[in-house]
Order: structure tokens, then C-alpha cells, then sequence
């Protein structure tokens, strides 16, 4: 589970009970996308020996399909692709700096305004920018996770504590339909890692393991995060903030923020690596590592580049439910969602059967409806709030 998590009981408070719903068909969703994406890295060997990884990235896969349907253009799928990938992790990034700035703001008692707390988190972020490979980022990730436990273990056990006063009536509360939809992109993107997937399946020692993995981990997280949303949901029912941490006691919200804004801060290296990573490929056509101790000056440029452009996004939309809803609605369900399904049906059209047909076409209209949907609203409410 990751930091968005903490905005799940938001988006189940304004979804009701349906939301219940949706957080476990998306981990169903998410995870039979994950599983043929990964299948369209793969084609039949011959003479029915077993199946040949002729792809290795979801870069690969779309180029594959935009090559049949438009070849006088065969590097326009990757570039697609590319551009969505960049997007969600840049958006991911923007993400972090607003929870950032927030905590930092909250632990300060708001003596520093927020200007200066975004100054503040850009020099917390600075080192970011000397990242030599991914050796750093593992470890910060594994920090991250130990740290996530403790907020989400402090956070559950004070919902259990306040069981007698809990709002059951709160789910049942008529739900704005704007709201609603906003609440499905936050939930979407709390599930989204397709982008990620490729990559991960290539590095496993037993590829055949994969689809095994991809069942525990989607049913541990959706108990977690089900578990998670309904108890904080029922603990404060309508007066649910955006961040849940917000709703916790003046005693123990201060140690939550701080382990909150530690986990922010380490999160934000893994998303900023990996987009730097396809700029540097895509735009500089560089596919080395640095020597250690040196970064090339185009290279560093171009990482400023992403932390003042994830700064001055977090600047500029600082509603945390709402960009989560936007940036679910419009890359989440794409990467997610339309583009494995639209990808399988064209690269195993024929062998797949008819209930396989029709699950991926269903999945494919639901995803768009939800992008459409979601980015009205998302886009409509940030531009009220702006």
C-alpha cells in the first residue's frame, strides 16, 4: 500500500457503500489487467513448445500494436506510451510534494506560509537530483514501507479504539455524482502499477511464479486497504479530511505527521528516478549510467527540470482527492485499465475464447467511461477551486 492510501477513506465517505464495492472489484481488475499485459510481452512457441518473451516493456508492446495498425508511424505507440508514463509519474511526484508541504505546514503550526514550505520541501528534495542508479532508491523504499506500517498500524488502532461512537449511517448518505466519480479515479490509482509490471516480471528468478504473486499481493492489499478505508470511514463518517492523519487527536497526530512526512520524502526518489530515467532515454538518447560521483550537466538539467515542474504543479493544484482523482482518471485507467485490454484483444485476438473476449471489452468501455467521466469532474472541480 502506498501513501495514497490515506486518501481512501475520503473517496469511500463520498462513494458510500458502493465504494466498498469498487475497492475490491479494482484489485479483481487491476490484477486480471496486470496478468495479460504481462501475457503480451509473450507469443506461442513453435510447434506448441512453450510461450517466447519476444517483448520486454509495455514501450515494447505498443510499439508492436501501433506498427500493424499504423506503420508509417511505428514509434508512435511507444511515444504514447511514454507520454502516459511520464504523466503518472510526474503527477505521482506532484502528489508527494502536496502531502509535503502540508505536513510541513501542519508541523509548523502554519507559522511558515506556504510559499515557504514549498521552498522547504524543493531543499528536502535537492538530493534527489544526484541519484546515481537504483541502489539508493531500493533502500529508501524498504525505509518507506517500514514506515507506512507504523502510520497504518497507528492510524487502525485509534479507529478501534473509538469503536463505540462509530457512524455507520455515514455510508449510507446520498452521494454527489461528481463526487462519486472523483472517488473512483482515487481508488484506480491506488491500485495502478501496471507501468511497473514488465520490468518486474523480467527480474524474477521464476517467471512462472508471477501470476501467483500478482494474487496475494492484489488480496493483501485489497484487505488492507478495504479494512482501512471502512474503519477510518466509520471513526469520522462526514468530517473525513482529504489526508486522514488530519482527523487524529492534537496528542497523537504529531508523531503520525512526522512518520507521514519521513515516508513522503523517502516515496518521492522512486517516481522522480524512474521519469528521469525515460527522459533521459526518449530525449537525451541516453541509455548509460553515470560514473560515480559525476552526473552529465544535460542530465542534471533535465532532473531540475521534474522537481520545479512537480513544485510548481503542487503550487498550483493543491487539492490532494482531486489531483489523485484526475491524474487516476486520465493515466491510472489508461495504463491500467484501456491499453492492456485494448493490446490483448489485438496481439492474441485469436486465441482467446469468447469469455475472454468479452471480459477484456468490458473491462476496455469501463476504463474509458471512468477516464471521461472522472476527468470532467476532477478537471471541473480543480478549476472551481483554482
Amino acid at each position: 500500500m502506498g501513501i495514497f492510501v490515506l486518501d481512501l477513506p475520503y473517496a469511500l465517505v463520498h462513494s458510500g457503500y458502493t465504494g466498498l464495492l469498487l475497492l475490491v472489484l479494482s484489485a479483481w481488475v487491476c490484477n486480471y489487467t496486470g496478468r495479460i499485459l504481462v501475457s503480451c510481452l509473450y507469443e506461442e512457441g513453435h510447434s506448441g513448445g512453450p510461450r517466447v518473451r519476444v517483448r520486454h516493456s509495455y514501450q515494447d508492446i505498443a510499439e508492436t500494436c501501433c506498427r500493424s495498425l499504423c506503420p508509417r508511424c511505428p514509434a508512435l505507440g511507444g511515444a504514447l506510451v511514454n507520454v502516459a508514463q511520464l504523466l503518472e509519474l510526474l503527477m505521482t511526484c506532484t502528489l508527494y510534494v502536496v502531502v509535503s508541504m502540508s505536513l510541513l505546514s501542519d508541523s509548523l503550526w502554519g507559522a511558515v506560509p506556504r510559499l515557504g514550505c514549498s521552498v522547504l520541501s524543493l531543499l528536502l528534495l535537492m538530493p534527489c537530483l544526484l541519484l546515481p542508479d537504483l541502489r539508493p532508491v531500493s533502500t529508501l523504499s524498504l525505509l518507506c514501507s517500514l514506515a507506512h506500517v507504523l502510520i497504518s498500524f497507528l492510524v487502525m488502532l485509534y479507529c478501534l479504539s473509538q469503536a463505540r461512537s462509530w457512524l455507520w449511517s455515514s455510508l449510507s448518505e446520498p452521494v454527489d455524482p461528481e463526487e462519486f466519480l472523483v472517488s473512483v479515479g482515487v481508488i484506480i490509482f491506488s491500485y495502478t502499477s501496471q507501468i511497473f509490471l514488465p520490468s518486474l516480471e523480467g527480474s524474477m528468478e521464476d517467471r512462472g511464479q508471477f501470476n501467483a504473486m500478482l494474487d496475494w499481493t492484489h488480496g493483501a492489499a485489497c484487505v488492507m486497504k478495504t479494512l482501512f478505508a471502512l474503519l477510518c470511514s466509520l471513526t469520522w463518517g462526514r468530517d473525513t479530511r482529504e489526508v486522514i492523519t488530519d482527523n487524529l487527536s492534537p496528542a497523537l497526530r504529531p508523531l503520525v505527521n512526522t512518520c507521514l512526512l519521513v515516508k513522503t520524502l523517502l516515496s518521492y526518489p522512486l517516481p522522480f528516478y524512474s521519469a528521469a530515467e525515460i527522459l533521459q532515454t526518449w530525449i537525451l538518447k541516453d541509455r548509460s549510467s553515470p560514473k560515480p560521483g559525476t552526473l552529465p550537466l544535460p542530465v542534471l538539467l533535465l532532473r531540475c527540470s521534474l522537481l520545479l515542474s512537480s513544485l510548481l504543479l503542487a503550487l498550483l493544484l493543491p487539492s490532494f482527492s482531486l489531483l489523485m482523482g484526475l491524474t487516476g482518471s486520465v493515466t491510472g485507467a489508461a495504463m491500467t485499465l484501456v491499453l492492456p485490454c485494448a493490446f490483448h484483444l489485438q496481439l492474441q485476438w485469436h486465441g482467446l475464447s469468447t469469455r475472454g473476449k468479452v471480459i477484456d471489452w468490458c473491462v476496455l468501455v469501463l476504463g474509458v467511461l471512468c477516464s471521461v467521466s472522472g476527468v470532467f469532474c476532477s478537471v471541473k472541480r480543480l478549476l472551481y477551486g483554482i
